[in-house]
């Protein structure tokens, strides 16, 4: 034993059968590093990077706070800096992967195991090794797949994205129902770039979440006001009653006139029947997608027109609020809804465009 010196102090001994089999002992390695933080890159919970030596975990959706950072959305989870798998064999010169990061259908990475991955699905840098419905494994000198699946309806919003951008919403909102709506207005989220399309859907998901607590209340929850939505001036009054049309769906649709119009354009009677709009979650996305497409409201021009021309975000507040929210009228709720887009558009992987307040 005296001449074990160092290296015996880190050795292991096992005995067995009465033999002692001397076992070297080897210092731990520190992990390897995940993708590098990068400022401009959205990150949503789960994410890991690397940033100054050590690898972080974000708890929460953040973009452009470098880790550690202020807000505790960061948890450390140690240095890093050991060695890192080797490629497979092959010709791949691919990327690597970087959370937060928009990744189209056919888009070959490399991620933090030294393996290649190609998205099945746009998705907005889900982690290739859980999302394994838009990621699968990719070996080197393979092609990317020929006529790629895309969200159903054409949708520029996956489901995935949808229930990160609602997780708590009402089961009444459903996604199918969104994507039946979407054949009322072939134009929504159809019109000019792939990066407008999703400036687009953002921007009225993210009036959507501000008008619905998130996607939670179905109807106006001040029952109060309900007999306040009937104009009787009207000529064809309010023939479901005077406390019938008040505010439902994710637009909350109110007033006799809006029920006639909408029912008009969309087909629907929903002048004598506006239950349609709490009860059947297509009807109610497609009233929504009417105001969005057709009506200014106190607004000069449509909330579509205002993205699709480059207006801006702040022109749908003003088509769906007006003075009640823009020019000074209420900046906090404006700028929670200018948060909540902001928010929707990281996770669809573009940006927000000009504009933003009104």
């Amino acid at each position: 034993m005296s001449r074990l010196r160092a290296l015996v102090a880190l050795a292991a001994l096992v005995v067995a059968g009465g033999l002692v089999a001397i076992i070297p002992a080897t210092a731990a390695s520190a992990a390897a590093c995940a993708a590098s933080w990068q400022s401009s890159a959205v990150y949503t919970g789960g994410a890991q990077v690397s940033h100054n030596g050590r690898n972080y975990q974000a708890k929460w959706w953040t973009q452009s706070e470098a880790p550690p950072g202020t807000t505790g959305v960061w948890q450390d989870l140690g240095a890093c800096g050991g060695g890192t798998t080797p490629p497979p064999t092959g010709s791949c010169n691919h990327p690597n992967w970087v959370a937060g990061t928009w990744y189209a259908t056919g888009s070959i990475v490399r991620y933090t195991n030294g393996l290649y991955y190609i998205a099945e699905h746009d998705n907005p840098g889900y982690d290739p090794v859980i999302s394994t419905w838009y990621w699968e494994p990719y070996t080197c000198g393979g092609t990317p797949p020929t006529n790629p699946p895309t969200n159903p309806g054409g949708f520029v919003v996956s489901e995935a994205q949808f229930n990160q951008m609602f997780p708590s919403r009402n089961s009444f909102y459903t996604y199918s129902g969104l994507v039946a709506a979407l054949s009322a207005y072939s134009a929504f989220t159809r019109t000019g770039s792939a990066t407008v399309q999703r400036q687009e859907a953002a921007a009225f998901l993210a009036n959507v979440h501000h008008e619905t607590g998130g996607l939670v209340h179905v109807v106006e929850q001040n029952t109060a006001n309900y007999p306040h939505y009937c104009d009787p001036g009207q000529p064809y009054g309010c023939p479901a009653g005077q406390a019938a049309y008040y505010g439902r769906g994710p637009i909350q649709l109110s007033w006799n006139f809006n029920y006639n119009a909408a029912g008009n354009a969309l087909g629907l009677p929903l002048l004598t029947n506006p239950w349609l709009v709490q009860n059947d979650a297509a009807v109610a996305w497609k009233t929504a997608i009417w105001y969005w497409m057709t009506q200014n409201g106190p607004g000069s021009m449509t909330a579509n027109n205002a993205m699709v021309t480059g207006a801006g975000f702040g022109e749908t507040i003003r088509s769906i609020n007006g003075s009640i929210e823009c020019n000074g009228g209420n900046p906090a709720q404006v700028q929670s809804r200018v948060t909540r887009y902001q928010q929707f558009i990281g996770i669809l992987g573009v940006s927000a465009g000009a504009n933003l307040y009104c």
